[in-house]
């Protein structure tokens, strides 16, 4: 892949929406999280983040259409 494709206007809304959504997730774990430790996405940093990041790539596809 070329430099020009990988900062095409497409790909970089989809790396705005990932990172966003990542720092979310982890917000969503530092600020509210799990307190008992029992639920399985917000009691971990890397799942929470990981799933944030996951929902922002979902949104920024269909943003895209």
């Amino acid at each position: 892949m070329t430099l020009k494709k990988l900062t095409s206007k497409k790909n970089l809304t989809r790396l705005v929406f990932v990172a966003v959504g990542a720092i979310a997730g982890y917000a969503y774990y530092r600020f509210i999280g799990c307190s008992t430790g029992t639920c399985p996405i917000s009691s971990n940093p890397y799942v929470s983040t990981m799933y944030g990041g996951l929902m922002g790539f979902t949104l920024g596809m269909v943003k895209e259409d």
